[in-house]
């Protein structure tokens, strides 16, 4: 399990979008990556094709999953998280808090 999973809400902590907070869209395991939706946004000139117009489209890039901490859904801080193991499943836990992120 990854501590980072689709629908989580991350705080940039550093870079260019540094104290932005959003969702995370997608994770890239095998390059530690994840994309963060409005975040990193580069513009890509597109040629014109059969299946689409073309024109200038902006694109959110992978980010390192370094750059970003999740956002506790109890004490609504950035905090870092541990993982602990609960009746055999590995569940997310809130270093600061202490209470567990996962729904389950």
């Amino acid at each position: 399990m990854n501590k980072l999973q689709k629908g989580d809400e991350v705080k940039v902590i550093v870079g260019k979008y540094k104290g932005k907070t959003s969702k995370v869209t997608q994770v890239l395991p095998n390059l530690k990556k994840v994309v963060v939706e409005k975040v990193n946004v580069v513009k890509r000139h597109m040629k014109p094709s059969q299946q689409s117009p073309g024109g200038i489209i902006e694109i959110e890039k992978p980010m390192d999953w370094s750059k970003v901490m999740l956002v506790c859904t109890h004490c609504k801080k950035p905090s870092r998280i541990q993982m602990a193991i609960v009746n055999g499943v590995k569940r997310r836990k809130c270093k600061s808090c202490e209470e567990f992120i996962d729904k389950k």
